[in-house]
């Protein structure tokens, strides 16, 4: 099930992250500052809107659109010069605050993530509590066109404002690699809900039941526990709204059905 694979990917998501120093780091992260031996020069340090943060001896230093392997290199060097002999620096990120994902629809929580500069559609998915009962078949990503997950891009005025990449759930069920996209902060995964149908009259489990593509009226019959003994499969109906009308068909056991169509099986004449 699709559930399990989610949180089995929760699970594991922390040892398959990828470099940590390859994030980029943005306005309100949080970046902890070790320099060996220098304990007064040691902590945790809030990027400002502006991309810069207030570190002693150096001042401003601008971190924001810089990697953490960057914003490192350029502290160290900064040290170098003139401040500490062969300065050792260590930088990670406390908190992570600039970039986010949204994911929405049929989820168990629905919001905002952190986008910790490595994460993939079932992690996302699986910090979000997993997809719900309700849930189609689908999942939908909206990206801006060009996004890196980075530092701002240029992005061709020409191309389209944003990008939809669609993915089969059940192939992501089954472990198909290219199903798990690789997010880029700023994503938006939308989790549609399941398309269904409801089935009533002389069927043993009346109620709704979620249909997949070219569904027909004998499956429909059958996700509801068949036909009883009092019902007809000579004698159904399907009711279907089209442009805000009510209409009512004759239908067999080969009719497709539509979503939100509902079917009836009427008595037997004797």
């Amino acid at each position: 099930m699709l559930i399990l694979l989610i949180m089995a990917a929760l699970q594991v998501a922390p040892a398959a992250a990828g470099d940590p120093r390859l994030y980029i780091v943005g306005a309100n992260d949080v970046l902890a500052v070790t320099v060996y031996n220098q304990p007064q020069l040691s902590g945790k340090f809030a990027v400002e809107a502006d991309g810069t943060l207030a570190f002693p001896l150096l001042g401003r230093v601008a971190a924001g659109g810089l990697s953490v392997r960057a914003v490192e290199d350029k502290m160290r060097q900064g040290l170098a010069a003139g401040f500490l002999a062969d300065p050792q620096v260590s930088v990670t990120v406390d908190q992570y605050r600039s970039q986010q994902i949204f994911v929405m629809g049929e989820v168990r929580q629905p919001g905002s993530l952190q986008f910790t500069g490595s994460m993939t559609l079932i992690e996302a998915l699986a910090r979000a509590g997993s997809t719900t009962e309700r849930a189609g078949m689908e999942a939908v990503i909206v990206r801006s066109a060009g996004s890196t997950g980075g530092a701002a891009s240029t992005v061709n005025p020409n191309a389209p404002s944003v990008d939809t990449i669609r993915v089969n759930l059940q192939s992501l069920q089954n472990g198909v690699p290219s199903q798990n996209v690789a997010l880029r902060a700023g994503d938006t995964i939308s989790v549609p809900r399941a398309e269904t149908v409801f089935v009533s009259g002389q069927v043993k489990l009346p109620g709704e039941y979620v249909i997949r593509r070219l569904t027909t009226v004998r499956q429909a019959l059958a996700l509801a526990g068949g036909v009883t003994d009092r019902g007809s499969t000579r004698r159904i109906k399907i009711i279907r709204m089209v442009d805000g009308k009510e209409l009512e068909m004759a239908a067999d056991l080969q009719t497709p059905v539509q979503p939100g169509d509902t079917i009836v099986v009427h008595e037997r004449f004797f």
